[in-house]
């Protein structure tokens, strides 16, 4: 899936996507009122691929609703976390198209290419089709 792809389903489903300067991290998405917002910083984008990741991974808080409530001692953060992730990656780097890319593809680092994505989600996603 393509950068352009994502700004798509972001608009689609009415998901505001917005360039922000973010002090305490590089992206966030926010349900409010039944809405979800999305903030990038643009100063935090090293790449193309980096920011094709960053909004996956939002995309994926908002349309999985995988939003946790930081003032609740019974809110497992990395559950949300791991939501958000499943959600990228079966988008980014489907299993099917995986298993062809590694027919071609020597190391993470050429099926990151491959796919247009960091070297670090292509590990995340590894490991989650590993499981």
């Amino acid at each position: 899936m393509e950068l352009e792809n994502l700004y798509n389903i972001a608009q689609n489903d009415n998901i505001g996507v917005y360039a922000f300067d973010l002090k305490e991290c590089e992206s966030l998405s926010l349900l409010d009122s039944g809405n979800c917002f999305i903030a990038i910083d643009p100063h935090k984008i090293e790449s193309r691929a980096d920011e094709k990741v960053k909004l996956a991974h939002e995309l994926g808080h908002c349309v999985t609703g995988a939003f946790y409530n930081a003032y609740s001692p019974f809110d497992i953060r990395s559950k949300h976390e791991h939501s958000a992730d499943k959600w990228a990656i079966l988008q980014l780097i489907p299993e099917k198209e995986l298993k062809r890319a590694c027919k071609l593809c020597r190391n993470r680092w050429e099926l990151s290419i491959h796919f247009g994505v960091t070297e670090d989600f292509m590990q995340k996603a590894l490991d989650f089709y590993k499981q």
